[in-house]
């Protein structure tokens, strides 16, 4: 009866999302409500249990998105981001100009949102491809796998961070092992499958991209951008300061959290901890993008305020998110899975990868899906004992997988690279699967090892 309702439940939120044109986060409530009572919660308990999923789901979450939107957007507007893309891209020459793009979206991607770094770095490779005479495809594959990589495993990004608040995983062990797995990741999908996508789709390669879809674009000054040791620092000052925490807690407390710690212990837990190390990140940014560089303080907080306007939706969503999945723990889904997959020789971390792909085929959102699938595989995580860290990626991958015409991202690549339909089924949507299988075989070779 659970998998029934569970099922009814995702067809209504695909209903109402994609027939009805409904906002995501009214569809997400909605659908809690009506899952709720399918599920023969009581109604009194429906209303606690959606309060409960999204306050438990935005305790953190909201401090770390505001602050990272914030960071981001400093660096962004500073002209660090485009510092940082043209110095690499010069660095690397014209040889390794993929490669070139591949480090400095990665770079970029910590910092920002997956929306808000193509739409920065767009212009930037338009502009390489042409003076280097290119394709901007073949330059802005490697960007999007960059991007997507950052997005689907990198804390302080929405969804591996989210994910990693509901399955309860030390966020540090997830960027550590995020880091490892997206290195391969990377050059499979953005160096690797661009030669493939070349040759399924040439006449792709020949177009020369749509600048108009990105409307008016701020114009810099290479000189009057920070120095790319600034802005580099700043964009990776939380990454920092949380393998910093991960690498103390290996290297010094073998992976475990000490009975009595010290002052130290204390301290690098203090300053690793997500919210923290974004705060932290975050006053540092202030100065070395905005104060360092003579920018009035009215300035700054207007970017500030502006950065947070830019995520109230996608905080609602999170939060959304997080109620449909206490619903679906509260209900008892969550046992009824475990249950089902009790005697099964399939690897919880398959079966993660799994639950998120058909939920990213059927919902489109990234985070939506990875957020459910969270919820529904954290009982099979317990109960087989496996590394909450390694759980995350493996959602977090498969979350990625097949994005097709209901996900945003895949319009903006088809509008951005003037596409076909076609042809950004067999670039874009290819790429998103490529990622999410490797992604995977990452995180198995990594669960042998670790």
């Amino acid at each position: 009866m659970e998998f029934i309702v569970l099922i009814v439940g995702i067809i209504l939120l695909l209903t109402l999302i994609i027939k009805f044109k409904f906002n995501t986060y009214v569809s997400l409530i909605v659908t809690s409500v009506v899952v709720g009572l399918g599920l023969e919660m009581p109604a009194s308990k429906i209303a606690d249990t959606i309060q409960n999923g999204i306050g438990s789901q935005l305790g953190e979450l909201a401090l770390v998105f505001g602050f990272g939107a914030m960071l981001g957007r400093l660096v962004a507007n500073a002209g660090g981001a485009y510092r940082i893309a043209h110095t690499l891209i010069n660095k690397f020459g014209r040889r390794f100009l993929q490669m070139a793009v591949v480090v400095a979206s990665f770079i970029i991607g910590i910092a920002l949102f997956f929306e808000v770094g193509i739409v920065l770095l767009v212009p930037i490779v338009f502009a390489i491809a042409t003076e280097a005479g290119v394709s901007v495809l073949a330059l802005g594959i490697p960007m999007a796998t960059a991007l997507s990589v950052t997005h689907g495993f990198l804390p302080p990004h929405p969804a591996p961070t989210a994910i990693a608040t509901v399955l309860n995983a030390n966020a540090g062990k997830v960027l550590l092992y995020g880091i490892i797995v997206a290195i391969p990741t990377v050059y499979v999908a953005g160096i690797l499958f661009t030669k493939i996508a070349r040759k399924m789709v040439p006449s792709a390669f020949e177009r020369t991209g749509n600048l108009k879809a990105l409307g008016p674009q701020k114009e810099f000054k290479l000189s009057e951008t920070p120095s790319f040791g600034m802005a580099v620092l700043t964009s990776l000052f939380p990454v920092i300061l949380m393998a910093i925490t991960t690498i103390y807690d290996l290297v010094v407390h073998n992976g475990v959290t000490p009975t009595h710690p010290n002052f130290l212990d204390n301290l690098i837990s203090f300053i690793g901890s997500p919210s923290i190390a974004m705060l932290i990140s975050l006053l540092f940014a202030i100065w070395s993008m905005g104060y360092h560089r003579n920018i009035p303080s009215g300035e700054i907080m207007n970017t500030l305020e502006d950065a947070v306007k830019s995520i109230a939706m996608l905080l609602l969503v999170i939060g959304g998110g997080g109620a449909f999945k206490q619903v679906l723990i509260d209900g008892g889904v969550g046992d009824a899975i475990k249950t089902a997959f009790a005697s099964s020789s399939i690897s919880p971390l398959i079966l993660g990868w799994l639950i998120a792909v058909i939920l990213r085929v059927a919902l489109g959102s990234a985070t939506v899906s990875a957020l459910t699938a969270a919820g529904l595989v954290l009982p099979l995580m317990q109960g087989a004992g496996i590394d909450p860290a390694l759980m995350v990626l493996s959602v977090g991958a498969g979350s990625l997988a097949a994005s097709h015409v209901n996900d945003s991202g895949f319009w903006m690549f088809k509008e951005y690279f003037d596409l076909t339909v076609k042809e950004t089924l067999l670039t874009w949507t290819m790429l998103e699967t490529v990622i999410s299988v490797v992604g995977l075989a990452g995180v198995l070779v990594l669960s042998l090892v670790v």
